[in-house]
């Protein structure tokens, strides 16, 4: 044994006696003192030991802390000496924890004597104190391992008023949670004895619950359920990097769904989610809604991992068959899974694999046999912010997915689910879509699905002349209206003033030049005016302030790029599609101006 390591455990050894001392002579205001300088005293080597300090070894913490081990399990040592230490140890020692797996055994052997020594309504308190008091660089998951594992312990041992125990623990501990997964930046930090320790406090709530009865036994698992929603979306969160172990997580937090009363249905459609949101949180300001910041995400991954692993649907006992089944049948529900699925589309730091399964699972249920036609859905407006927030999630799919399948399936989705959408608010969700996107690929593509839309309904009145049906349709209720040439505008001649930027807006120009020119091509051949694109004002506006002003913009860059031999080859390349169709949207404007 070094010099130091003689010198720091003496130290210690000298510091407990004189707290011993203290304590047994009643003196109190003394020894809570002479306590947190013990305290002071071990947090002093537990920061050289993260500072890597040379005089201080991990082996030096080994001895440290079974030293107190030793000490404070010591059989004639006095009740109320251990008291008095649990204010300050339990703390102290977590913070060793993060140096070696042997210290962390021992920490947790340190904080488990004091849960069985002390009374645990104080424990409680203690260790939720300690939770609350780490911070960087301790703000770790082995710091909190040994604490976790106390909680666990000292839950079940609690007699009364234990619903509000509860509720004053829970928040606590999901908050840290929360805040190591979601702000870590550290991707190779373990989570899984961490994750682990949380899921036994989550059997220590259904423990005690067999304690309660009536309202109480209510609002627990409604509490629990909350929890294990939260604890299931962050350990989709922070265990990414491997698949396998958090599949084993999952499954043990699964199998509290059944008891909170949790539903596949009910957790996908976001009703169960909010009537025990309500319940425990509702007009209650002592229970923060953010500590259950992620438990809709948790709702939506509950059910995906069902989907992919049927050992998880098992687990929760849920039928996934019926669940799709019922989904593909019912429009309602089937619009609130995609506003619950959204959660999981735009999640951050979420695996690429299970994103991928919840537009397989989307692709699964927009596969229904729901015959309808868009006047059945007359109260279908209410569902269109859930129905655009959700394709606004989809489009993050199509955009950011890793490969060309992946977006590939994503795009097929968010076709389906636009053409779940009646007619009459289809129109209205694409036009705040365009809007509201930054990426001219994207307005691109959104533009494109606004001209199959209208080619669609064509080709159905089409078939209905032919087949000599009198079918009228209100221009309310269609594609083909004046909106349509609003949209056209809103690309070629921005709000904002002045033409598109090129070649950065390519994509989005060329879409809606396209869209300008079918549309004008239709209407000619057919001998309508729908969407008003042949009046005589409105073919000189579409020739005056968007096809000229932009004719000169590509000239303008096209020139410009001449003068680098590679930037001209990039942007040529984006420019050329775009000068063709322009000047043939040029050459039909003028065509039919000659004529009126």
């Amino acid at each position: 044994m070094s010099p130091e390591t003689d010198t720091v455990l003496a130290t210690l050894r000298q510091t407990l006696a004189s707290c011993f001392k203290l304590i047994v002579a009643g003196d109190y205001a003394t020894s809570e003192q002479s306590v947190a300088e013990l305290g002071k005293f071990l947090n002093s080597i537990s920061d050289a030991l993260l500072a890597e300090e040379p005089q201080i070894s991990q082996e030096l913490a080994v001895e440290l802390l079974t030293l107190i081990h030793q000490y404070v399990a010591t059989p004639t040592l006095e009740q109320e000496v251990i008291d008095a230490l649990a204010f300050e140890l339990p703390k102290a020692v977590a913070r060793f924890a993060c140096v070696s797996a042997r210290c962390l055994e021992v920490a947790e052997g340190v904080v488990n004597f004091f849960v069985e020594r002390c009374g645990p309504r104080d424990m409680l308190s203690i260790l939720l104190e300690a939770i609350s008091s780490l911070s960087d660089p301790f703000m770790v998951p082995d710091c909190f391992i040994p604490l976790l594992s106390g909680l666990a312990k000292v839950i079940v041992l609690i007699q009364r008023r234990l619903y509000e125990q509860v509720k004053n623990a829970v928040p606590v501990i999901l908050k840290v949670l929360t805040t190591m997964c979601l702000k870590s930046d550290d991707e190779d930090r373990d989570y899984e004895k961490l994750f682990h320790r949380a899921a036994d406090i989550a059997c220590s709530i259904r423990t005690v619950g067999v304690k309660l009865e009536g309202e109480e036994i209510k609002k627990l698992n409604a509490l629990l359920g909350l929890y294990v929603l939260q604890i299931t979306a962050l350990v989709s969160l922070g265990m990414a990097s491997d698949m396998p172990k958090c599949l084993l997580l999952v499954l043990q937090l699964s199998n509290f769904l059944h008891h909170c009363d949790l539903s596949y249905i009910g957790l996908l459609t976001g009703c169960e989610v909010d009537m025990i949101t309500k319940l425990i949180i509702g007009d209650d300001s002592e229970v923060r809604a953010d500590c259950f910041s992620q438990v809709k995400l948790g709702a939506a991954l509950s059910v995906i991992w069902g989907f992919r692993a049927s050992e998880a649907a098992l687990a929760a006992k849920a039928d996934l068959p019926a669940v799709l089944m019922e989904l593909q049948g019912n429009w309602t529900r089937r619009w609130e899974a995609v506003g619950m699925l959204k959660y999981l589309f735009s999640g951050a730091n979420l695996p690429w694999e299970l994103k991928q399964d919840g537009i397989r699972f989307l692709l699964c249920i927009m596969d229904g046999n729901v015959s309808r036609s868009d006047n059945d859905c007359v109260d279908s407006s209410i569902h269109m912010p859930t129905m655009y927030t959700g394709l606004q999630a989809i489009e993050m799919m199509i955009m950011y997915s890793p490969d060309s399948a992946s977006r590939k399936n994503a795009f097929m989705a968010f076709k389906k689910v636009l053409a779940d959408i009646p007619t009459p608010w289809r129109f209205d969700v694409l036009v705040a879509l365009i809007k509201n996107s930054n990426s001219s690929s994207m307005i691109g593509i959104l533009i494109d699905c606004v001209k199959e839309e209208m080619r669609l309904e064509k080709v159905t009145r089409n078939a209905a002349v032919d087949a000599i049906l009198n079918i009228e349709v209100s221009q309310s209720t269609s594609f083909w209206n004046p909106s349509v040439l609003e949209l056209v505008e809103m690309v070629l001649r921005p709000p904002k003033g002045g033409p598109p930027s090129l070649p950065e807006y390519s994509d989005a120009v060329l879409s809606a030049l396209n869209l300008y020119r079918f549309i004008l091509i239709t209407e000619s051949t057919g001998n309508s005016n729908s969407s008003g694109i042949l009046s005589k004002e409105k073919l000189q506006k579409a020739y005056k302030e968007w096809l000229l002003p932009l004719r000169a913009l590509v000239a303008g860059a096209v020139a410009e790029s001449k003068k680098d031999y590679e930037v001209a080859c990039e942007v040529m390349c984006g420019l050329n599609p775009v000068e063709l169709v322009l000047y043939r949207c040029i050459e039909l404007v003028e065509e039919k101006l000659k004529h009126l």
